[in-house]
């Protein structure tokens, strides 16, 4: 991997683990869904709180970075990702505001890595507040300091992404690509964008090549069977989310995309038990609410599935939106036509 002389602390990671998601706030790639992202929990016990709950979607898929003096993957995607404003997060400055970097040749290394510091953590905190085009203009001022670092070219890419500028993050990921060829990272995130685009064949390479160079990525596994299931591969796609959950079993948009291919092949009785044992687990995910209420409607069990729609659109109302549950969220077809029957009261 290409690094650049100073400062040696800027590096290019990925883990599942990084890749934050709560039930209670899905990922969305605002043109895919990988619900993903893209992004997996760590040992979640039934008291625990939605908010330590970590998935994918796509761009579904893109990483969250942890903090400015090690700048890694961003994470904005299943990639490209719907970001919510913490109320309790101050805005970063806008761009308007944002001073001009001064080239490596004019500072000594020392100020060159406070300066990288400085600009990252904007950088991260204007991600984190959902104002992805200030982050993209800090991105932009670090890949002016350190041309050669394939990791701000990759947040990059994932700003421009969460704006839906798909062709400019796809050039972004490219270029980390040639500076590093070998980082799984712009793979994963290259892939939620074309599966955004539609180009599931294309998303399907780069998972591949992603495998390939980190064998044991539960996102890479869920988001290549978001992609197989784009491409009507369901039982292909059943075993890859499989694999993600028994690498990170508490990830828990793995289980929840299992349970809606398990419905979509006709396993009706089996997904429905998986749906309910992910509630039982983390009651405020309103994905397995909103799908459970379609399953068990078109089961006859009406009062339970009244129940759990209001639990759903309590927390989501975006459930009522059969058009986002279907080209957003991208639920399978047979999903989609059980909460259409609920809806309509069929």
């Amino acid at each position: 991997m290409a690094q650049t002389e100073a400062p040696p602390s800027i590096t290019e990671t990925e883990t599942p683990s990084s890749v934050s998601e709560t039930p209670s706030s899905i990922t969305e790639t605002e043109t895919p869904s990988s619900i993903t992202e893209t992004e997996t929990p760590s040992s979640i016990t039934e008291t625990e709180t939605p908010s330590s709950i970590t998935e994918t979607e796509t761009p579904s898929s893109i990483t969250e970075t942890e903090t400015p003096s090690s700048i890694t993957e961003t994470e904005t995607p299943s990639s490209i990702t719907e970001t919510e404003t913490p109320s309790n997060v101050s805005q970063t400055e806008t761009p308007s505001s944002i001073t001009e970097t001064e080239t490596p040749s004019s500072i000594s290394e020392k100020e060159l890595e406070e300066k990288v510091n400085e600009v990252g953590q904007k950088a991260f905190s204007a991600t984190e507040n959902g104002d992805f085009a200030t982050a993209e203009t800090y991105w932009t001022q670090l890949i002016e300091l350190l041309p050669d670092n394939p990791a701000l070219w990759s947040n990059r890419g994932n700003s421009k992404a969460s704006q839906n500028k798909l062709e400019e993050a796809i050039a972004d990921y490219n270029k980390a690509m040639e500076l590093a060829p070998n980082a799984p990272d712009p793979y994963l995130n290259r892939g939620s964008v074309l599966e955004a685009q539609g180009k599931f064949d294309e998303a399907l390479a780069d998972y591949d090549r992603l495998l390939e160079l980190s064998p044991n990525d539960a996102m890479g596994y869920n988001n290549r069977a978001n992609a197989k299931a784009g491409l009507g591969e369901w039982k292909e796609a059943i075993a890859d989310y499989e694999k993600a959950f028994q690498l990170e079993p508490n990830f828990a948009f793995a289980r929840a995309n299992y349970a809606l291919a398990l419905y979509q092949t006709g396993q009706i009785e089996v997904a429905i038990r998986t749906m309910r044992n992910i509630i039982r687990k983390y009651p405020q995910f309103p994905d397995m609410r909103a799908a459970l209420t379609a399953a068990l409607w078109v089961n006859g069990q009406h009062g339970e599935a009244e129940s759990n729609w209001v639990a759903a659109v309590g927390l989501d109302p975006r459930y009522k939106d059969i058009n986002w549950v279907k080209n957003i969220r991208r639920w399978p077809p047979t999903v989609v036509s059980a909460l259409e029957k609920f809806i309509n009261l069929e």
